[in-house]
């Protein structure tokens, strides 16, 4: 004890003097060194950007049921919003015109047959029959006239009688050539078939005509798909054109959006995009781009896109509203930094105070693709580089410590 009593008395001052100047030192040293921050690094990451908008569903066109003759509604076999296969009854009309005018032109086409038949049958050959007749006559009266020629040589008969057996000769000869022309006429390329044809003809496509408007009066749906609406009861009056009913065909789907103008520089034809449905949204479902309006809306100042779905969800709707998230730019491994490190990213000449050997330098920046937080560097800073946030108040020149990797 007493030698530390004299140390203490003989030293004391020296040592209290050199943990003053110790202490004065890390002071110091902290000083120069300055603050520990929180820096963010440069870091390299795939960058997506999207353009996010609110639409609805729709079909990529939408199929009106409407009536092409007038007459009365008899039964419809279905509701709305009950899915239909392309050639099932949608609707039955039932119209006595249109069925009295079908039993008359069959009327018709079933004369016109038996007219044809009546000449191939029964006046053909009768033509033929009564041809040969005349023939037989016409080589009688010709062998006649040769034996009262030389009965008239011979003067066995007068002049009057000569005439009377030259006029004979004529005669047969014109009912010969009369039951010529009547056969030809009948024969199969004769003037009286083809005509008669022609007759079976006109009333076959009279008779067609009227099953074709008879079938009008049955209305069926052209293509597989959702009946979305129904605007006829039993026993209502319909007039050609009304639309009596929508469907919706089956298929892919699309999705209407209205995008703010000011992004239309990013939009292409083609870009992919996730469409989730505000009724189902954990539910993501992959699209294309697949058209651009080329006309703004002066109200809104928006212009309309439409995107493919290929493969819609069985629970989806039309005009549904769903949200669409459009991918419209995309770099892979790129150097990213935090938009929250740049300062005047807005502007044309954005810096960073980048930390290099414990100095906080300015450092000037060329940014690309931004998005979610995050700007694509293109020159300035390299992988892993020191960043400080705009949150710390550190100027450019100012020493800082930053935590080890």
């Amino acid at each position: 004890m007493p030698f530390i009593t004299a140390f203490v008395k003989r030293y004391g001052r020296w040592f209290l003097g050199l943990i003053f100047i110790l202490i004065c030192a890390a002071g110091a040293w902290r000083w120069w060194s300055g603050p520990w921050v929180d820096v963010d690094r440069v870091l390299r990451r795939d960058v997506v950007q999207s353009v996010v908008a609110t639409g609805r569903v729709v079909a990529p066109h939408r199929v009106d049921v409407s009536a092409m003759v007038t007459a009365t509604v008899a039964r419809v076999p279905v509701s709305e919003g009950q899915v239909v296969q392309a050639g099932e009854v949608l609707i039955t009309l039932h119209s006595l015109e249109l069925k009295a005018l079908s039993e008359q032109a069959q009327a018709a086409l079933t004369q016109a047959q038996a007219r044809l038949i009546q000449i191939q049958e029964v006046q053909s050959p009768v033509a033929a029959q009564a041809l040969a007749q005349a023939e037989v006559q016409w080589q009688t009266a010709q062998a006649q006239q040769h034996r009262q020629r030389e009965l008239l040589a011979q003067g066995f008969i007068g002049p009057a009688a000569w005439d009377e057996v030259v006029k004979t000769v004529q005669l047969a000869q014109a009912q010969f050539n009369t039951a010529l022309k009547q056969s030809q006429a009948l024969q199969p390329q004769g003037i009286e078939v083809r005509l008669a044809q022609t007759a079976v003809d006109q009333a076959l496509a009279a008779s067609k005509a009227a099953q074709v408007r008879s079938d009008y009066t049955t209305l069926k749906a052209p293509v597989a798909g959702v009946l979305i609406a129904r605007n006829i009861e039993p026993g209502n009056q319909v007039q050609p054109g009304k639309v009596l009913m929508t469907l919706s065909p089956s298929g892919p789907l699309q999705v209407v959006v209205a995008i703010d103008e000011k992004n239309l520089h990013v939009l292409r034809l083609g870009q992919s995009a996730l469409v989730s449905a505000d009724a189902y949204p954990l539910q993501r479902v992959p699209a294309k781009l697949a058209y651009i309006n080329p006309a703004i809306n002066p109200q809104t100042g928006a212009v309309e896109v439409k995107l493919d779905v290929e493969s819609p969800p069985a629970q989806w709707m039309q005009d549904m509203t769903v949200s669409v998230d459009i991918q419209v730019n995309r770099r892979d491994q790129a150097l990213v930094i935090p938009l929250h490190s740049v300062h005047d990213k807005d502007k044309a000449a954005p810096w960073v105070l980048h930390v290099v050997n414990g100095q906080a330098q300015q450092q000037q920046v060329v940014l690309g693709l931004q998005s979610a937080g995050y700007a694509v560097v293109l020159q300035g800073l390299q992988p892993g580089d020191e960043l400080i946030p705009l949150t710390v108040d550190i100027q450019p020149g100012g020493r800082v410590r930053t935590p080890p990797h």
